[in-house]
């Protein structure tokens, strides 16, 4: 199933508390403040994959969330830091903040990175907190929230030529003969219901990306036939045919 359009919800971790401890020694019964630090909670990133075509893999899983960072120890031990949540999408993925609207990054390149979820920072240890009118303090630091928020992805395919027209005038039939791709191919009109993308050889050892888009028919702005919406997928196309 090709899915171009998902909101998913992600979690960063919590950072871990500070720690209020003393140093406890033979000979020194009542030692300076020895509270460690929390560690800092996990991000949610994403990553373009590859091996990745559509946003298919969210259609189950709209939830993510990253782990929290270790409290803080005494003997001025820091708490253990998160690991990231790592997610992989597919090149050409948009990605928007689903409150504001804002465009948070546009992943295009292989391995490219965003962080669209930033773990929370540890909390402080008492240590920190020493002063010449207090040399024993007892306070620290919560571990700061994790970021949350809702995310729209939106796949716009990756191509070098996209195929426009009218349905059934055999775009996936060129599709067919010119790449190792396989489009449903029959004898009535909007066969093609998603992009279809091949991979196109010349005799000179190079390639292009060729997609075959849904038909397009007059009154398509206004919702007839399969409206406007794959229309995105043209945005990045080099060359349309």
């Amino acid at each position: 199933m090709f899915v171009d359009q998902v909101q998913v919800e992600v979690q960063a971790g919590k950072g871990g508390d500070g720690m209020v401890a003393f140093r406890r020694e033979k000979f020194v019964p009542f030692g300076g403040p020895a509270g460690g630090d929390g560690g800092h909670g996990g991000s949610i990133i994403l990553y373009v994959d590859e091996g990745l075509r559509t946003l298919m893999d969210f259609r189950y899983q709209r939830h993510f969330k990253a782990s929290a960072g270790g409290n803080g120890q005494g003997k001025q031990m820091y708490g253990r830091a998160a690991e990231d949540r790592r997610i992989a999408v597919p090149a050409g993925t948009t990605v928007t903040d689903a409150d504001t609207g804002e465009v948070l990054g546009d992943l295009t390149e292989p391995g490219q990175t965003l962080v669209v979820a930033k773990g929370g920072r540890g909390g402080r240890g008492n240590m920190h907190f020493v002063s010449p009118k207090n040399t024993a303090p007892e306070i620290s630091e919560n571990g700061e929230p994790g970021e949350h928020r809702f995310i729209k992805l939106e796949l716009k395919v990756l191509a070098d030529v996209g195929l426009v027209g009218f349905p059934s005038v055999g775009k996936s039939t060129l599709l067919s003969v010119v790449t190792q791709a396989k489009p449903k191919i029959a004898a009535y009109q909007f066969t093609t219901l998603v992009p279809n993308l091949g991979m196109v050889q010349l005799d000179d050892g190079t390639d292009f990306v060729m997609a075959d888009l849904p038909g397009l028919i007059e009154g398509a702005s206004q919702g007839v036939g399969l409206g406007i919406q794959f229309l995105r997928h043209v945005e990045r196309t080099r060359v349309l045919l």
